[in-house]
């Protein structure tokens, strides 16, 4: 009991001074005064995470890591003393702890710019990246994106939390992004929140002759060929899997058959074929899946064939999702006015806009609906399902023992 009070009472110091730290971070991007400082952290690393030069690396610690340090104890400092003043020095010994623990990474730094106490740059170890961008704590995958992908968003040390409040969990600027199902009600306003969003969208649609708009690139295809869209999908950063039918209403042999090939063996196939052009370290930084599982995963859609092949798909991304090389988000939407669903309550052009924003947010289960249950019911079903998968099944695992989505070589 002791125990857990000493862990929390340290976690109520550390929160601040990383939260500190996170929009010191932000202004080294934002603020003219500090922008060239942060710049020597930002040319100290080449891609694959080594050193340009010890001499470079030795600059950024004094210019951009012990600055930042004295910014977090001084702010820290400041804060305990005005609680001390108002509410007695007893109660604020939290907050000091806050401001030693801040100071240290000043210690750190300097130590780092003389060769010593190398192992406390943890997010910037050489290598390949083992490891997808991690969701609730900073790792080495979550950070080379803030060096090598967008400097303006994954502004996070240590706790995701900034980033997530921000919108800068996820860059989607300048991404080239696909979409299946774009020809569809939902996939056409995917292809403009996209764009609005500076990505590069990519229509995939089983309809010909269809125009996008200017600048939106359209590949035609149809279930059963999906791994001959490879070699497309090898230069695609993301892959929204969007297409699916709704044979509300049937039961036949026949519907059966075409429900489960759409909704589940397709999107499935589509994910896998994605999921083999992930071939280079950096890939597990930049590269993600987003599979439209829709709400019937929990909820009835009044279709039973609908909820059935839904519910088969979300059953193997979460299976799946144990071993993938890179990050796979499930799209739990509600009803939405469509084709497959003229009745539905919501606009397309919203739950668009809430796929992105919550994205951006890096929500792996990006729920948008007007069904309060689905908040509730969705997480608990998801965390049981993954729990359950991890008990009773086995990654597939190399010769060597380590996973086998991890030897990927970095290029």
């Amino acid at each position: 009991m002791v125990a857990t009070v000493w862990i929390a009472l340290a976690l109520v110091s550390v929160v601040p001074a990383e939260v500190i730290r996170d929009f010191y971070h932000v202004a080294g991007h934002t603020w003219e005064p500090i922008k060239q400082w942060h710049n020597t952290h930002h040319k100290a690393f080449r891609k694959d995470l080594t050193m340009v030069s010890f001499e470079a690396f030795s600059k950024a610690q004094w210019c951009n890591d012990v600055p930042e340090s004295l910014v977090m104890g001084a702010i820290g400092a400041i804060a305990a003393t005005g609680a001390g003043m108002a509410f007695g020095w007893v109660s604020t010994w939290t907050l000091w702890l806050g401001v030693i623990y801040s100071l240290g990474f000043g210690v750190a730094a300097i130590a780092r710019s003389q060769n010593r106490m190398m192992w406390t740059d943890l997010t910037h170890e050489p290598g390949p990246l083992t490891d997808n961008p991690a969701r609730w704590f900073v790792n080495r995958t979550y950070h080379w994106r803030h060096h090598f992908d967008s400097g303006n968003a994954y502004y996070c040390g240590t706790l995701t939390a900034v980033d997530k409040i921000l919108g800068t969990a996820l860059s989607l600027q300048g991404k080239t992004v696909a979409v299946t199902g774009a020809s569809g009600t939902l996939g056409r306003a995917l292809l403009k929140a996209l764009k609005v969003a500076g990505a590069r969208p990519i229509a995939l649609t089983t309809s010909a002759n269809v125009d996008f708009g200017p600048r939106i690139p359209v590949h035609q295809w149809q279930p059963g060929q999906e791994h001959e869209l490879q070699s497309k999908l090898a230069n695609v950063d993301i892959l929204i899997i969007n297409h699916g039918i709704n044979e509300a209403g049937e039961r036949s042999p026949e519907a059966i058959a075409k429900a489960y090939e759409v909704n589940t063996m397709s999107a499935w196939r589509l994910m896998e074929t994605f999921l083999d052009t992930v071939t280079l370290s950096k890939h597990r930084a930049l590269k993600e899946v987003w599979v439209n599982t829709s709400e019937a995963e929990v909820q009835p859609a009044f279709s039973p064939l609908y909820e059935m092949s839904k519910r088969a798909i979300g059953d193997i991304i979460t299976l799946r999702r144990l071993d993938a090389p890179c990050v796979i988000r499930k799209l739990v939407l509600g009803p939405f006015k469509s084709n497959l669903n003229p009745v539905g309550v919501m606009d397309a052009n919203f739950v668009a806009r809430g796929i992105v924003e919550l994205a951006k947010r890096d929500f792996r289960d990006i729920i948008v609906t007007i069904n309060p249950l689905t908040y509730v019911t969705f997480p608990l079903k998801e965390v049981s399902k993954s729990l359950y998968f991890r008990m009773f099944s086995k990654g597939k695992r190399s010769p060597h023992g380590s996973k086998a989505s991890n030897p990927i070589g970095l290029k």
